[in-house]
């Protein structure tokens, strides 16, 4: 394995960005241009995202579509809704046929795709390079976003779509923060919305809409006969109603020329026998098996690239990616617009690609197309540069294709050499971003080629180590810990207590102790680390600092306050000299070093510290970001304790 990374120390309670991870989120310094920028720049009329178009055909959804307004506008500037249903029912099409209707009553609408945490970061980096390209341009990942949520913050009247949410639970520090607007999601879940948003659920198109719509797409421009009518009708009943299937049926219909009861008769489809109604996939997988063949015929290379697609994302694909499967580009355009024409991929804009996730979950069941993933996947990650900012933008319409393909990979595989170096490749850029908890795939797949090698082999340890930090920082100690005892074990057998990677390994075994709760496991395996790391990298060093700090926080909670309280002075007073006064560790040091005083009965000493991490605060993240709220209510607490209301 190539470029194995050295252990990493974790800091406990270390604040990592504005741009938000679920529950967690990381501060993002803004220099102060960007926050003026944020604060007065207004967005032009009509501004906003849209994939693709809303002008298709669009049947049977009026009344949700009337309800889903009057949901959002009768709750006033700060409403949120969720719509949820089967994949394939139409949810984000009704999303998007209310967000270009009411398109006029929004200052801006920005569609994000949000079946993760790192999609959303990418989405709102979007409309900060909408909204403020001159600065935006030269900026990374996490401070695009962090502008946009400042941005969202500051100005009223948005309305923002996260569509295909996957964990509701991941928009709560958006919605939590973003008060000024309305919010919309689409979901298959239909449980954990209750401690999220109100929700809605969109079912199957009733009969009559169902055969308009599929009447609509196979005879576009006239009215069909009455046979063809029937025909309709019985086509629409065996395909369950289901809006992707209809859709698709009519696009085949059309392309070809069959005749709806010679499509239906081809496909030998009887009424789903389903407990609890009609199975998506099952359906979706029949069609697939003829329009397969139809696409086929007409361009064998628009199946491989299908086929290939159905390992990455479904949203924003580059064409780029695609092109090492084209003999040129020419081709590679012809056979993108034969699978556009049989409703089997979307545009968004010229240079990205969509497949809908039914079709495929279908493909991926098929088992093929993923040594063609896998190639371009490899290339497009191992040719960009993770130390150069100026391919920042080229990692973010990677990543999510490349978390797609690890997180579908087959149950134990191990995979290619090259493969592992890709995904650790993407890995360690992810942990430079300081999203180490999204790495927790790649590092298991990294590990499993690693541990080809042996054991005690010092790739398979770094990756043993890696893989638990990802999973403390995942919020899963319990899962770090015994990998943390092992790596320790080998690294003291083979290097030796007082090396390096040893000390680090020992400090991250320490953090996870800490974060699942065995505070004087913690604690003590704390001090034995820092006193190392004191002697063998000197008492500024950053690990030295990160240890430090950490000890401290163990301490102040094992309540041994005036140990804590000492410290972190001296800890702050090294990171101010080493960092500067508003880095984010800085920041974070100086606030656990203000509670740590009003916890000691000290608020005279606590409250102008938490004035100045406040005011700090509010510049950089805003006045409704959570570490904002946070210290807010840490001052309020200690000015209540010193008499001062």
């Amino acid at each position: 394995m190539a470029g194995a990374s050295g252990e990493r120390a974790i800091a406990v309670g270390e604040s990592i960005g504005v741009a938000v991870n679920g529950d967690n989120a990381r501060i993002v310094v803004l220099p102060a241009d960007a926050v003026r920028w944020a604060r007065t720049v207004e967005a032009p009329q009509g501004a906003g995202f849209l994939p693709g178009s809303a002008s298709g055909v669009f049947v049977g959804r009026e009344d949700e579509l009337a309800e889903l307004r009057a949901m959002l506008t009768d709750h006033g500037t700060a409403a949120v809704r969720a719509i949820h249903g089967l994949g394939g029912v139409g949810k984000s099409t009704l999303a998007l046929q209310y967000a270009a209707r009411y398109r006029d009553a929004y200052t801006l609408v920005w569609w994000i795709t949000a079946e993760t945490a790192e999609s959303i970061v990418t989405g709102l980096g979007g409309l900060a390079m909408a909204l403020c390209p001159q600065w935006a341009g030269a900026a990374g990942p996490d401070e695009r976003a962090a502008w946009a949520l400042l941005w969202l913050q500051e100005h009223a009247g948005w309305l923002l779509v996260f569509d295909n949410v996957e964990d509701p639970g991941v928009l709560r520090p958006y919605l939590g923060t973003l008060h000024r607007g309305h919010h919309l999601a689409t979901s298959r879940k239909a449980t954990g919305w209750h401690a999220v948003a109100p929700s809605m659920a969109l079912g199957l198109l009733p009969l009559p809409e169902a055969v308009d719509l599929l009447s609509r797409l196979a005879f576009p421009g006239r009215a069909p006969t009455r046979e063809e009518w029937a025909a309709a009708t019985e086509l629409a009943r065996v395909l369950g109603c289901l809006p992707l299937a209809l859709e698709q049926a009519g696009a085949y219909v059309y392309e070809t020329g069959t005749g709806l009861e010679e499509y239906r008769r081809s496909l030998g489809l009887v009424l789903d026998e389903v407990s609890e109604g009609i199975d998506p996939e099952r359906t979706i997988a029949r069609i697939w098996d003829q329009t397969l063949g139809a696409i086929s015929g007409r361009d064998p290379l628009a199946v491989r690239l299908l086929e290939a697609m159905a390992w990455m994302a479904p949203d924003d694909i580059p064409r780029g990616l695609l092109e090492p499967l084209a003999p040129d580009a020419v081709a590679l355009n012809r056979a993108l617009g034969v699978l556009h024409s049989y409703n089997m991929v979307g545009f968004s804009g010229r240079s990205f690609v969509g497949v809908h996730r039914l079709v495929q979950a279908v493909l991926r069941g098929r088992a093929v197309g993923r040594a063609d993933a896998e190639r371009v996947l490899q290339e497009a990650v191992l040719s960009l540069d993770e130390d150069e900012e100026s391919t920042a933008d080229q990692w973010q319409q990677v990543l999510p294709h490349i978390d797609a393909l690890a997180e579908n990979s087959p149950e134990g595989s191990v995979p290619s050499r090259t493969m592992a170096d890709a995904y650790l490749a993407a890995a360690q850029y992810l942990y430079e971003q300081q999203r180490d908890g999204q790495t927790v795939t790649l590092r298991r797949l990294v590990l499993a080629q690693c541990s080809e090698s042996g054991g005690t082999h010092l790739n398979t340890l770094t990756a043993m180590n890696n893989l638990a930090s990802a999973y403390t920082d995942a919020g899963c100690p319990q899962l770090a810990i015994p990998l943390l005892e092992t790596v320790v074990a080998r690294r003291v057998e083979t290097q030796g207590s007082a090396h390096p990677d040893t000390i680090t390994a020992r400090q991250n075994l320490a953090v996870a102790y800490n974060e699942a709760g065995h505070l004087e496991q913690a604690t003590s395996l704390f001090e034995t680390t820092l006193t190392q790391y004191e002697q063998t990298l000197g008492d500024s060093h950053r690990h030295t600092l990160i240890c430090r700090h950490n000890l401290a926080y163990a301490y102040r909670l094992g309540g041994h306050l005036e140990r804590a309280i000492s410290l972190l002075e001296t800890t702050l007073a090294q990171y101010e000299q080493a960092v500067g006064d508003s880095h984010p560790r800085t920041l974070t040091c100086r606030n656990s070093l203000a509670v740590a005083y009003a916890q000691a009965g000290d608020p005279e000493r606590a409250v102008p510290l938490l004035e100045t991490t406040l005011a700090q605060r509010e510049q950089v993240l805003g006045h409704t970001h959570p570490h904002t709220e946070a210290t807010r209510e840490n001052l309020a607490a200690a000015r209540r304790a010193a008499g001062l209301g």
